[in-house]
């Protein structure tokens, strides 16, 4: 893992590599592994942020749970990716494939059952890649989604601060990555839905959550034009765009339009 000083000031700007050093310096990492070319860790800010890095390319890919929307990657990421440098972590990769080649099957199987059972995220991301179809309804995610609104800020039902919901685009992703596009239209309205009814909470972070709701719409046009259903079904998603562009949030009315009419010029041409 052959990473510089000067790899991770391009990466950031010069105010956040400075806070990234602070934070480095502070001890505020309080765990790191290694599996590869991935490494995952734990820093201690206003409070504990999960943080995953991909070092498998040139340009490393960092995920961080914090909610920084600014330019390059966070201050988060610069301090473990600056603790890398010098003191990268044990490689458990081998340790693990070794693991996995002497286990047998029906234990990796009960294995893997007992911690879909106690994880939800891990489950969604199981169905996700190896399911047909998600189980869970737009209601469902939906819930999830507003959860997220109602716990930024409890007390003043108010959002200053970006909400990650890079776990949900992911999962709409892997299912559209394998051709489920039902599935992954399912993922994007709930995300559609979830940014609309919640807009009006936003006070702060407005191009964060323009972004998120624009990718989500992209999203859900793109697999309900794909996904093989009847012109009924797809004119009832395009319904669905058209009446929020009426009882949604004003600014995301044209967005709804445009995203309704794309959807009725496809079916036009089909």
């Amino acid at each position: 893992m052959d990473l510089t000083e000067s790899d991770v000031r391009d990466r950031c700007t010069e105010a956040v590599y400075e806070r990234g050093e602070r934070y480095l310096a502070e001890g505020r990492i309080k765990r790191r592994s290694r599996f590869g070319e991935t490494v995952t860790a734990v820093v201690s800010g206003s409070r504990d942020y999960d943080l995953t890095l991909d070092h498998s390319t040139a340009d490393i890919e960092c995920q961080c749970s914090c909610p920084y929307d600014g330019p390059g990657i966070c201050k988060h990421a610069v301090a473990v990716l600056l603790s890398l440098v010098d003191d990268p972590p044990k490689d458990e990769g081998h340790h693990v494939e070794t693991t996995l080649d002497r286990a047998e099957a029906d234990e990796l199987r009960a294995f893997l059952r007992d911690e879909l059972a106690t994880d939800p995220s891990l489950r969604d991301r199981f169905v996700a890649r190896f399911g047909e179809s998600t189980p869970r309804s737009v209601d469902d995610l939906r819930t999830d989604i507003d959860g997220r609104f109602e716990e930024t800020n409890p007390e003043y039902a108010v959002v200053f601060e970006p909400i990650d919901f890079s776990d949900l685009f992911d999962l709409a992703s892997t299912f559209q990555s394998r051709g489920a596009y039902e599935s992954a239209a399912t993922v994007y309205r709930a995300l559609i839905e979830g940014l609309d009814d919640n807009m009006e909470l936003v006070d702060g972070s407005y191009d964060h959550f323009a972004r998120a709701f624009q990718r989500a719409l992209d999203g859900y046009v793109e697999c309900v034009g794909a996904a093989e259903i009847d012109a009924d079904e797809r004119s009832d998603h395009a319904q669905f765009l058209e009446e929020r562009a009426v009882s949604g949030t004003d600014f995301l009315h044209e967005r709804f339009d445009h995203a309704a009419t794309a959807l009725r010029e496809q079916m036009e041409t089909d």
